[in-house]
This record gives structure tokens, C-alpha cells and sequence, in this order.
């Protein structure tokens, strides 16, 4: 499916969508004009631009201010009609590295002559080596799910939150747009942009000022395996929605990643990396070059036997292992939704498969499994000095160590059980459980990764406080 057929596809499903969901959209109050029904998605921040993904419940006619004080707005961008339905992005260039920006959208409804004025927001371009800043981490948030497992309030105090670090971005771990609990005889283009659009909607809070990387989990079922040379099938559908609502990197002067353009997607932006101060950011993904399901079985069935045949395939390992062999960065930040995109665990199940060379049984298979790849990825991490390797998948705040390569689990940023899931799964390291997310503040000399719990006001007894630094530990540069 091309992009303008899913762009038609999802127009009316968004309008309806996003009228329902009006109480969680961001709303500014504005001069001649009403609130802005609608939400605002930053994305592809670099030294020099950023990319502002703008859906609207209502057709306007909409340019942005921008400056580097509060309150002055020295420049704009051009006037552009948004579409009632159909995200609109726009790329405010020729900025300054290094330097904070404000901004602030102004529209008007079509066929009104005055411009009314939005709410002021922010962002960070790149930073420079030496600088310290702060970004944002969050496990598996399942919005799809019911009270007992996804609580729309804790998620909501777990945004709030992040927002109120001023993080330079937040890096979301995957399956937070999981459609594989859609029945396979009633799924389409729409019921998938749904799920997108139910997103965007509790990330509007935070999205405007802090812009988002998207790592790909296993119940997004964007996955090779389920290609059919059509565009219509699950993966396409949910890639497209994913490229549509959310600004993510492409390969360019700036990020690197997979260069391999699919039929009815064009580039998946499913893998790729930036340097950003004394730090290199890299997000992988096992689940688009996979020929076979990686974990679940969109509509069910047997799970793949052979573990060997689940891979990030042969491009996206030389483009991993050059990425982390050129960089001269102080630090190393690897992402993936979990090690092999699958089983439970971490430092548990590393030494197996393409991770870690090894079968189930311990036997050594890399060299025949693998013969055109010159180690295991866990490998390749430990000898370019990777310092964390961040994952989701498991539902509960974990930190390990493999050999001098730090393992951090993420925890359920929204589960309102507060539970240890998982545990049983981890051999080692000190277990906490959610709800949270994880702030860490990088500067040149040291790490520091601190858990945030969030709590319902209900559930703040015995020592609970929503906010409270649950667990911090520091990584100090050599």
C-alpha cells in the first residue's frame, strides 16, 4: 500500500478517533480562534532541525514560531494547511547545535481571517561533547490492555513525570502499539492506525516538548514473516501507521540506519543510531529481517522450533558492528525490545543463539550458524565497549552485568498491581517492580541511571510516593 492509500485509508478513523479522545488531547487556548483539538509529535531531533508531526481533529491552516527565549520567536516556519485527520509534518531548519528552542503553533480555522496563538513548548538540538543532559527510558506500556494490567492514570502520572525532567528524549522500548489482540478475521489498515492513534494520544502530554525514538517489540507483529507481497497484511499496515503518526529516523547526514526500502512502506526505520553528546544511541531490530515469527504467531500457532532461523540479519549486523567500531563516543547505549527478541530474561539467555554463540543445549554453533559474522552480538558489545544494553519485554525493573556490559531490564511504566513480573526468569542482579521509567543523565565523566516509580495517589502508603528514586546506580568513565 502506498503512503497516500493508507494516509486515505486512515483519515476518517483518525477524526472520529481523536473526537473521542478529546479530553486527552493537548489543548491551547488561543485569541480569536477555539483550542487546538489535537495532538503534536516531536521526532528526528539533530544539530540543526527537528521534525514536528502536527494531527488535528479539524482543518487548519497552521505555521510555527520558534526562538531561543521564552516568550521571543524570532522566526517561523511556512503556512501549511493540516488536514482534519491526516498528520502533517513540518521540519524547522537551520537551527544552532546545542541550544534550547521555543516554540509555540499558531493557527486558524479555515475560512477565519486572524491567527490565534498556541502554548509555548520546547526542545534540545543536539548537544556537544562535554555537555550533560538527560534522557528518558520506558518498558512495555500496552495501552490495548484492560484496568487490571494498564492503568490510564499511571501512565499518565509516569508522563508527567518524564516531562518534568526536561529530557533531551525518551527512547520507548516497544509493545506499546501491540495489535495482535485484534482477531485476525476482522483486523485492517484502520483498527491498526487505532491502536497508533490511542498512543499518540496519552503521549500528547510529553510528545510536544520531548521527542520520541521508537524501538520495535514483538506484538507490534512488524515482522518480515508475515509479508505476502501485498500491501495488505498486518506488518504493512502497522509499519505505515508507525511512520505516519511518528516522526523516526531515516539514514541521512545525521542518523545511519537501515537503507533497504520495502515494497508499499519504502524505508522501515526500524534500525538506527545518533550521537548525541559523549554518547552513541543505537536501536536494533531481530523482527523485521526474521524470516520466520520471532516470538508469538499473529493468530495464533506454533512458535519457531529452531531458534538459529530468528536473526537481525546479515545487513543490519555489519551496519551494528561498524557503527560500533567507528564511534569514538565515551558511551555506548544499545536498545532492543529484548535480547533476541525473545524467551524471558537477560543476562540468562545472552550466551545463546547469534547473541552469544551457543545453543540450548550449550553447544558452540556460531561459526557454522553464523559463518559470515565475526562474533556473537553480545561479543561485539563486550569488545566495543558497550556500557548498557537496555531491553523491555519482561515487565520489571532489572539490573545485571555480563562481562563488564551492563543489562538493564525495563519495568511496566503503568501496571497498577505493582508486581514483580518475571522474576523467576532472573538468575541475578537487583529486582524491583513497577510502575516507573528511567532517567539517566549523561555527562562526560560519569552515567547516572536512576528508577523512577510512579504511584496512584491511592497507593501512596507504607513509604510510597509517586516521583521517589527508587534505585540509582553510576557508571564512571575510565
Amino acid at each position: 500500500m502506498k503512503r497516500h492509500d493508507l494516509i486515505k485509508r486512515v483519515v476518517i478513523v483518525a477524526a472520529v478517533f481523536l473526537a473521542a479522545m478529546t479530553y486527552l488531547a493537548v489543548a491551547a487556548e488561543v485569541g480569536p480562534t477555539a483550542s487546538f483539538d489535537g495532538t503534536i509529535v516531536l521526532g528526528r531531533p539533530t544539530d540543526c532541525c527537528i521534525t514536528i508531526n502536527t494531527l488535528s481533529n479539524e482543518t487548519l491552516d497552521a505555521y510555527f514560531e520558534y526562538g531561543t527565549q521564552s516568550g521571543v520567536y524570532d522566526n517561523r516556519t511556512a503556512t501549511s494547511i493540516v488536514d482534519a485527520g491526516i498528520p502533517l509534518e513540518d521540519v524547522i531548519a537551520y537551527l544552532q547545535p546545542n541550544t534550547r528552542y521555543y516554540y509555540r503553533m499558531c493557527y486558524r480555522r479555515s475560512g477565519t481571517n486572524e491567527f490565534g496563538e498556541g502554548r509555548e513548548h520546547t526542545f534540545h538540538t543536539k548537544r556537544l561533547p562535554g555537555s550533560t543532559f538527560t534522557f528518558g527510558v520506558q518498558g512495555d506500556s500496552h495501552p490495548e490492555r484492560d484496568k487490571k494490567a494498564f492503568d490510564q492514570e499511571l501512565y499518565d502520572l509516569t508522563l508527567r513525570s518524564a516531562l518534568s525532567d526536561k529530557p533531551d528524549f525518551y527512547i520507548m522500548m516497544g509493545d506499546d502499539f501491540s495489535v495482535d489482540t485484534i482477531k485476525p478475521d476482522v483486523i485492517n489498515a484502520d483498527l491498526v492506525a487505532e491502536r497508533y492513534l490511542l498512543q499518540r494520544n496519552y503521549l500528547s502530554g510529553l510528545s510536544h516538548s520531548t521527542p520520541l525514538f521508537l524501538v520495535n517489540g514483538n506484538h507490534e507483529q512488524a515482522g518480515g514473516y508475515l509479508l505476502d507481497g501485498t500491501p495488505d497484511n498486518v506488518a504493512v499496515w502497522a509499519q505505515n501507521a508507525r511512520n505516519l503518526y511518528y516522526p523516526q529516523p531515516a539514514p541521512g547526514c545525521f542518523y545511519t540506519g537501515n537503507t533497504e526500502p520495502v515494497e508499499f512502506i519504502g524505508l522501515l526505520r526500524n534500525y538506527f543510531a545518533w550521537t548525541w553528546g559523549d554518547a552513541l544511541f543505537v536501536v536494533i531490530d531481530p523482527y523485521w529481517p526474521s524470516p520466520v515469527p520471532v516470538d508469538g504467531v499473529f493468530g495464533g500457532g506454533e512458535k519457531t522450533k529452531d531458534k538459529w532461523q530468528i536473526t537481525h540479519g546479515n545487513a543490519q549486523y555489519q551496519w551494528l558492528k561498524q557503527t560500533l567500531e567507528q564511534s569514538t563516543a565515551k558511551w555506548k547505549f544499545v536498545f532492543a525490545h529484548h535480547v533476541n527478541g525473545f524467551s524471558r530474561g537477560a543476562v540468562e539467555v545472552a550466551g545463546l543463539y547469534e547473541w552469544g554463540g551457543y545453543n540450548k543445549k550449550g553447544v558452540w554453533e556460531f561459526d557454522t550458524k553464523r559463518p559470515d559474522w565475526e562474533m556473537p552480538i553480545h561479543q561485539l558489545m563486550v569488545q566495543n565497549g558497550v556500557n548498557i544494553f537496555f531491553q523491555g519485554h519482561d515487565h520489571i525493573f532489572v539490573l545485571q552485568q555480563l562481562d563488564g556490559v551492563t543489562y538493564q531490564t525495563l519495568p511496566y511504566p503503568a501496571d497498577p498491581t505493582y508486581e514483580l513480573n518475571n522474576a523467576d526468569h532472573y538468575n541475578s542482579g537487583d529486582k524491583l517492580p513497577g510502575s516507573g521509567y528511567l532517567r539517566v543523565r549523561v555527562s562526560e565523566s560519569s552515567v547516572l541511571v536512576e528508577y523512577i516509580r510512579t504511584f496512584l495517589p491511592k497507593d501512596e502508603i507504607d513509604g510510597n510516593s509517586n516521583g521517589q528514586v527508587a534505585y540509582t546506580y553510576t557508571l564512571t568513565a575510565p
